[in-house]
């Protein structure tokens, strides 16, 4: 676990991208102890308009970082699918978070939906089912606790891994800390 002084809290903003429902969750850190601070969804269902949604998700995230004041921001990154219009638009969801937490100075972690699983539930093949009731089970939440869409325990699960990964050295995930940051560290990328 992380060796944090017990007298410091560090609050973890989670991420699971999504275009039509996108989950958040809120976790604060004091010593190796984590617990639940909110946990929900953007609804974008019933906006029509693709750049609409990004503006919403911007908006949304935005304002969940000035409620929350989070140290870090974790999100999951987009799996490789088989559909290359859900993978691109995934990926603007998440570049829009990205964004938000960008302009707010808020330093990023990026893990892969496997990494999150095993984290989690030590298995990279787990269900959301099985993700939501080990989280429930390891921040000893309550049923009236458990939201109505997994979206939002997949983004407490990417905060989670999070927390878990805190203390231990660094590992291959992408840490961004500004544009330039992610420029320096993504030269391939990016063409002039």
């Amino acid at each position: 676990m992380n060796h944090l002084n017990p007298q410091i809290s560090k609050i973890i903003l989670g991420i699971d991208p999504g275009t039509n429902v996108m989950g958040y969750g809120v976790l604060r850190v004091t010593g190796n102890k984590a617990e639940l601070v909110v946990m929900g969804v953007i609804d974008m269902r019933k906006e029509r308009d693709s750049y609409l949604r990004l503006g919403k998700i911007f908006d949304r995230v935005t304002g969940i970082i000035k409620e929350y004041l989070p140290d870090e921001m974790a999100i999951e990154a987009p799996f490789f699918g088989k559909n290359v219009q859900s993978m691109l638009k995934l990926g603007r969801a998440q570049g829009v978070a990205i964004a938000a937490a960008i302009q707010r100075d808020v330093p990023i972690h990026e893990y892969a939906p496997l990494k999150v699983k095993m984290a989690i539930t030590g298995n990279g093949s787990a269900s959301k089912e099985q993700v939501a009731d080990m989280l429930q089970r390891l921040l000893k939440l309550k049923d009236t606790q458990m939201p109505h869409f997994m979206d939002a325990t997949d983004a407490l699960g990417v905060a989670y891994c999070h927390y878990l990964q805190m203390g231990r050295p660094e590992s291959s995930d992408k840490h961004f800390s500004s544009w330039k940051d992610f420029a320096m560290k993504n030269k391939s990328r990016i063409s002039e």
